[in-house]
């Protein structure tokens, strides 16, 4: 992650609140799950899949909430493989991919 202001923004419009915060990692939460940043200078290349799915109850309820922040998802709500759940991804500022599905 090579910028955490941007990173911790990020999360925040997607619902997370920020835990702990120092100068060089930041700490977001969501219900009972939570994620740690650390700012590097040189990040690695982002997975080609997915590293983090996360289920919401609604998927077109959340594919709209994240487009009215202002993001622009990488594909709308849809079955990505027979028998699936719909989902839709999203690219954070680093561009891990993080996917929203609803069963």
């Amino acid at each position: 992650m090579k910028d955490l202001d941007t990173t911790v923004q990020f999360y925040e419009s997607l619902g997370f609140r920020i835990g702990k915060r120092e100068d060089h990692a930041a700490t977001c939460h969501v219900n009972w799950f939570w994620i740690r940043f650390i700012a590097a200078e040189e990040a690695g290349p982002a997975p080609e899949q997915p590293a983090l799915y996360m289920k919401v109850d609604d998927i077109d309820d959340a594919y709209g909430s994240v487009v009215a922040q202002g993001h622009l998802p990488s594909t709308e709500p849809r079955k990505q493989r027979t028998g699936g759940p719909r989902e839709f991804r999203l690219d954070d500022p680093d561009g891990n991919t993080r996917a929203f599905f609803a069963k």
